[in-house]
């Protein structure tokens, strides 16, 4: 007996083998709490080794584009052996042995083996038996675990057992490790893609909010360079639609998304900018706290650009006063846009006979909604109302 192991089996094998099975349950609990893979082979080798009354182990990891085995953990070992010692395959030695077997391999007497070579690494440190079992998981085999001894007749059946267990559990906690490092990296690989199409998409936007205020740019100018008072309106009505289709690409763009828009943001900014416009008038913005598509933002913030500009317009010839723009929801998942005001009133005609390029507008909008639009004479002063579905996908509150 060398003076740095001591003779097995224990005289007490019962106390052996609870002993062992102690030592597994524990490291089943460090396996679920552990996700460092060299802390876990380090703590597979150390108690199992302890488990087994040896003062080596190793775990030897496969390594298929060399076909050997490298050292990648253990202990009892002299230095330079751990992560640099490599190991034949097959017959070469016995974790190559019983990797190609798929079994696990005990042998007692490792001089007087037929089955296969006894590296020189075990010779160097005094190996006289062994037992290898399989590392592997449900999808891949990672090595081979291998406990020695400077003793002949060290193990048995029941050692290999709880080494074969200790193995299983190594095998499943690597195999877990590897899937979430592969989930971390396909995960950060799809935050990079988001990240870069959250860019184009805001430098898109950017630059079709730039090319539209360009455009109004252009109507200004030809509005300033025309003395034909219809064409000025005309002009002036154009460039109010452009800003308002603007607005919608401003948010994208501010947002970062292709294609949703905060409502309340949007149609409170595009009110903002309109009343700016108009300082002799107060506006009133009341709109829920809802995500719609980017072709639903364009249409509802023409139909609040048109309304709130009538409004502005017709509303208070000779006085100032307050227009109010709210977009509530009305239950059965409908949503109610209205805009009102306390001035003059409504003519006595029907607005929605009238003939004018800003009705047909309203009245296109609204059916590109989905919805219906009504007027409301409500002394002293109107209410425009549009009453619409929610999208099919639904729209998300914020």
């Amino acid at each position: 007996m060398t003076d740095h192991e001591l003779a097995v089996p224990p005289p007490d094998e019962l106390n052996y083998r609870l002993r062992q099975h102690k030592l597994a349950s524990d490291f089943g609990m460090f396996c679920l709490r552990t996700h460092d893979v060299s802390a876990l082979l380090y703590e597979a080798t150390r108690a199992s080794a302890e488990g087994m009354r040896c003062k080596l182990c190793k775990v030897l990891e496969y390594r298929p584009a060399h076909d050997d085995f490298l050292v990648v953990a253990g202990v009892g070992w002299l230095p330079g052996v751990v992560g640099h010692a490599l190991l034949g395959s097959g017959a070469e030695s016995p974790a190559g042995y019983a990797y190609a077997s798929g079994q696990p391999v005990i042998s007692n007497e490792l001089a007087s083996e037929r089955r296969f070579r006894t590296p020189r690494l075990l010779v160097e440190h005094g190996v006289l038996s062994a037992a290898n079992v399989l590392i592997r998981g449900d999808e891949s085999t990672f090595g081979v675990l291998e406990v020695d001894s400077t003793h002949l007749g060290q193990f048995n059946d029941a050692d290999s057992d709880f080494l074969q267990g200790f193995a299983n559990l190594l095998g499943i906690a690597i195999e877990r490790q590897r899937l979430e490092e592969r989930l971390h990296r396909n995960e950060a690989a799809l935050q990079r893609a988001l990240d870069y199409e959250r860019v184009l998409v805001s430098e898109v936007n950017h630059r079709v909010k730039n090319s539209l205020t360009l455009v109004t740019g252009l109507l200004a100018m030809q509005r300033r360079g025309s003395s034909n008072a219809e064409l000025q309106r005309v002009l002036d009505a154009a460039e109010a639609r452009i800003h308002a289709i603007a607005e919608v690409h401003d948010h994208l763009a501010r947002h970062g998304k292709a294609a949703t828009v905060p409502l309340n943001g949007f149609v409170c900014d595009l009110c903002r900018r309109l009343g700016a416009a108009n300082p002799l008038h107060q506006l009133v913005c009341d709109v829920v706290h809802v995500t719609v598509s980017a072709d639903r933002a364009v249409a509802l913030g023409l139909l609040v650009n048109e309304l709130v500009t009538n409004a502005l317009k017709y509303a208070y010839p000779d006085m100032v006063g307050e227009v109010r723009v709210s977009i509530r929801p009305s239950g059965g998942d409908h949503y109610t846009l209205e805009v009102s005001d306390q001035g003059v009133g409504m003519p006595a005609e029907d607005p929605s006979s009238r003939r004018g390029l800003g009705t047909h507008v309203v009245s296109s909008l609204a059916r590109q909604l989905g919805g219906t639009v009504t007027w409301h004479r409500d002394p002293p002063g109107t209410r425009v109302v549009l009453e619409f579905p929610a999208e099919r996908d639904g729209a998300a509150r914020d």
